[in-house]
């Protein structure tokens, strides 16, 4: 084992909030654990966070990349507390609940008790326009088909509908997750992207029962209550990346730094730079898109597994409103939009309703999705036909005459990872392979193990873990 009074260095690429995690993680535990380390994050632009981007503007505030994050998964609160911004997360607007989705041209609210498209209560679910008799026993039946023998991985739609029917897939369950990734659930990998469905069916014989027992156990876990689903920061998600930023003083950030290629060296790695820099490094965080870290990778492992993550772009316009022209009051958070029914528009948030700090009393705020994985030409439309074609679609579902005070557009090009059939195994056997050929160069981020923010956050933690251990033994 190398002496303690040895000096590595770790070398981080890529600045999103995974990189950042993972800079401040490993800070944090090599402080603790006495150990000194040169950590080096690299960032290719001038600014750090990645995609998310908070725009304070005329007192809104506008999140221009992700809005919020779920509140079940504990990686970003437990860092918010650490990064002293415990005080500062909100909640979703108690009377802003209500969800409202798209069927026939109309906007219709989703039953009560719905979790990710699964029904949890009945009588909310019987009683919903939605579905139709004949699909709402589809989904029933549930309760009682007995569990397939355990796969290796199966599409995480053709699954739903063979556990719940294809109507409440498509008018319901689509738009819902599909959302998440703005992708196609016929293609998308189930253990990569809820694989607890397939728990629940195993260890239930049902996921509307293991949906029912979840939801159960989390109102127990809050003192009877359901926890809220959603949450954010008062002054916006950037208010998290500035925090982490401010706590890495033992971190050298370089801006503006591109890199070109990993070379080996006979104890270590150079990290060679586009302006031609080489830094040598004792092990190598990966945390970027997987198309840029197959470019990194590929001259020593198979990339296949980088290879078959296919990105989608996507689009959000967001529109602020004087709320006496708009002439609407809100009852909810938004609503959501299937593709079965052709608009430009996947979703549509009532911002200013849902989260009560993003807009002056006087003012409305919307926010609108484009573009999903099957629809990449409508983020192609210059800015006036865009916003055009958004505004034209919300007239078509409410009764709006006002013209916005201003709009803000955000086009987001190869952001959404989609996670293919056999994603786990094929990204398990890649890092396998980095582990027997490149030891010490680690990969972590969205392309990986989940695309919300706290998903980046708990990988970035895990791999900060494992870089540590690899150089304290090396």
């Amino acid at each position: 084992m190398r002496s303690t009074e040895a000096i590595d260095t770790i070398a981080i690429i890529g600045g999103g909030i995974s990189g950042l995690s993972s800079a401040f993680y490993l800070q944090k535990e090599a402080r603790e654990s006495g150990r000194k380390l040169n950590i080096i994050l690299l960032e290719q632009s001038n600014k750090l966070g990645g995609k998310i981007n908070t725009l304070t503007k005329d007192n809104f505030v506008i999140e221009k990349g992700p809005d919020s994050f779920l509140s079940r998964k504990r990686a970003i609160i437990d860092l918010a507390h650490e990064v002293g911004l415990a005080d500062d997360i909100v909640s979703i607007n108690p009377q802003a609940t209500k969800t409202y989705i798209v069927s026939d041209g109309k906007l219709h609210t989703i039953p009560k008790g719905l979790v990710l498209g699964i029904p949890t209560d009945m009588i909310s679910f019987l009683q919903s326009s939605l579905i139709s008799a004949s699909g709402k026993w589809e989904a029933l039946k549930d309760i009682f088909k007995p569990a397939q023998s355990k796969q290796d991985d199966e599409s995480l739609g053709l699954f739903l509908e063979r556990r719940i029917g294809r109507e409440l897939v498509e008018k319901i369950a689509e738009p819902l997750l599909a959302g998440i990734y703005a992708g196609d659930l016929r293609k998308l990998s189930l253990q990569a992207t809820f694989p607890y469905f397939s728990d629940y069916e195993q260890q239930y014989g049902s996921i509307i029962l293991g949906s029912r027992q979840n939801r159960r156990l989390q109102a127990e876990m809050n003192k009877g209550q359901l926890p809220p689903t959603f949450m954010t920061f008062k002054k916006g998600l950037s208010s998290l990346v500035n925090a982490v930023v401010e706590q890495l003083t033992d971190v050298d950030i370089r801006l503006n730094h591109t890199v070109d290629r990993i070379d080996l060296k006979d104890s270590g790695y150079l990290v060679q730079l586009k302006d031609g820099a080489s830094l040598p490094v004792n092990s190598v965080i990966i945390t970027t898109p997987a198309f840029h870290a197959k470019q990194l990778l590929s001259p020593f492992v198979d990339v296949t597994a980088l290879d078959k993550i296919r990105y989608v772009s996507v689009a959000n316009v967001v529109l602020a409103f004087n709320k006496a022209e708009l002439g609407i009051d809100f009852d909810g958070s938004g609503f959501l939009v299937p593709h079965s029914e052709n608009m430009h528009i996947t979703a549509c948030t009532w911002t200013s309703k849902k989260w009560l700090h993003t807009a002056p009393e006087d003012k409305v705020l919307m926010r609108c999705y484009v573009g999903h994985s099957e629809d990449q030409q409508s983020i192609l439309l210059d800015d006036d036909a865009l916003v055009e074609a958004v505004k034209s679609d919300i007239k078509k579902l409410l009764p709006i005459k006002a013209e916005p005070i201003f709009t803000e557009i955000t086009r987001l090009y190869h952001s959404m990872p989609q996670y293919p059939i056999g994603h786990v195994d094929m990204t398990k056997q890649l890092k396998n392979n980095l582990e027997q050929k490149l030891p010490g160069v680690l990969i972590t981020g969205a392309a990986f193990d989940g695309v919300g923010l706290p998903d980046c956050i708990r990988q970035g933690k895990d791999i900060a873990n494992q870089a540590l251990q690899f150089v304290t033994k090396a």
